[in-house]
C-alpha cells in the first residue's frame, strides 16, 4: 500500500513538472538536476573565492602568492570576464573548463570530440578557441589560442599567455610576471 502511495506521489510530481515546463512563466522552480548543478557550481565558486590570490603590481609586473595547496592562482580577465585560473607553466596553451568558457561568452558544441591534447590518462577532448583578450592586472595579450576542455573544472593559464612576457620567475612563494 505504501509503495502504491509513493508511486502515485511520484507520478503526480512528474505530471506537475511537465505542466510547469509547458507554461509561459519563466520563473518556475528549478528541477532536482538543475538544483544539484547550481549547488555544485556554488561550492566551486566558494572554493575559488577562498583560494583567491593576492597580486600587486609594481612597475608593470604582477606578483602572485603561492596558495596553501602549493599552486599559484590568478584572477584573469578573459574577453572582459573575470575567471579564477591555475597558473600552469607546463601547459602549452590556455585551457578553459566548459563552465568558464561559457561564462566568458565562448560558444562550444555539445560533443567536443576533437582530441586537443594528451594527458596522463590518455587523449584530452575539447575544442580549439581564440580569445580576444586576456588580462592579468596591467599585463594583457590579444588573440590568443586556447582550448575548451570537455572535462575538468579548473581552467589553466598556460604558455600561450605566459610566453607573451619577458619573464616568469618563481622566487620562494612568489611568482613574478614581467613585461
Amino acid at each position: 500500500m505504501l509503495r502504491n502511495y509513493f508511486i502515485f506521489i511520484l507520478a503526480l510530481g512528474m505530471f506537475g513538472a511537465m505542466l510547469g515546463r509547458g507554461s509561459e512563466h519563466k520563473s518556475r522552480a528549478p528541477d532536482a538536476a538543475q538544483q544539484a548543478f547550481d549547488d555544485e557550481s556554488q561550492r566551486v565558486a566558494e572554493l575559488k573565492a577562498r583560494d583567491a590570490p593576492q597580486f600587486s603590481s609594481n612597475d608593470g609586473s604582477v606578483e602572485l602568492q603561492r596558495q596553501a595547496d602549493g599552486h599559484f592562482y590568478a584572477d584573469v580577465r578573459i574577453n572582459g570576464t573575470y575567471l579564477h585560473m591555475l597558473v600552469d607553466t607546463g601547459a602549452s596553451i590556455i585551457a578553459l573548463s566548459r563552465e568558464d568558457a561559457q561564462t566568458a561568452g565562448i560558444a562550444t558544441s555539445i560533443g567536443m570530440n576533437d582530441v586537443v591534447g594528451e594527458g596522463a590518462s590518455g587523449p584530452v577532448h575539447g575544442e580549439y578557441a581564440r580569445l580576444e583578450s586576456v588580462e592579468l592586472g596591467p599585463l594583457s595579450a590579444k588573440n590568443l589560442d586556447a582550448v575548451v576542455l570537455d572535462n575538468g573544472r579548473q581552467s589553466l593559464l598556460g604558455q600561450s599567455f605566459l610566453s607573451q612576457f619577458a619573464s616568469v620567475q618563481i622566487d620562494g612563494d612568489r611568482m613574478i610576471l614581467r613585461e
